[in-house]
């Protein structure tokens, strides 16, 4: 089995020389991703790079529109299960 190497938000705040808190701020921005598993957040190597590479930005930008076009799935999928509540009372 091969395992992915991951940090702590602590461990991360020591290579990129920020402190702990603003590794946390960026985690709840999403410009760095973590797991959160139980009361720890794990975060991959792969994320640490994407600092370096500026995919954390894309990354960002892909999920702030991913939020956007919520509201208009929500309402496409709000009118389909209305056509077929009404389609099944007419059985």
């Amino acid at each position: 089995m091969i395992q992915a190497r991951t940090y702590t938000p602590e461990q991360v705040a020591d290579i990129l020389q920020l402190s702990k808190n603003t590794v946390y701020q960026l985690i709840n921005r999403g410009e760095i991703i973590a797991k959160k598993i139980g009361k720890v957040y794990r975060i991959p190597q792969s994320s640490i790079s994407f600092v370096f590479t500026g995919m954390d930005e894309d990354i960002l930008s892909a999920q702030r529109e991913d939020e956007r076009n919520l509201e208009e799935i929500n309402k496409t999928l709000k009118e389909a299960r209305k056509g077929v509540w009404q389609k099944s009372k007419s059985f």
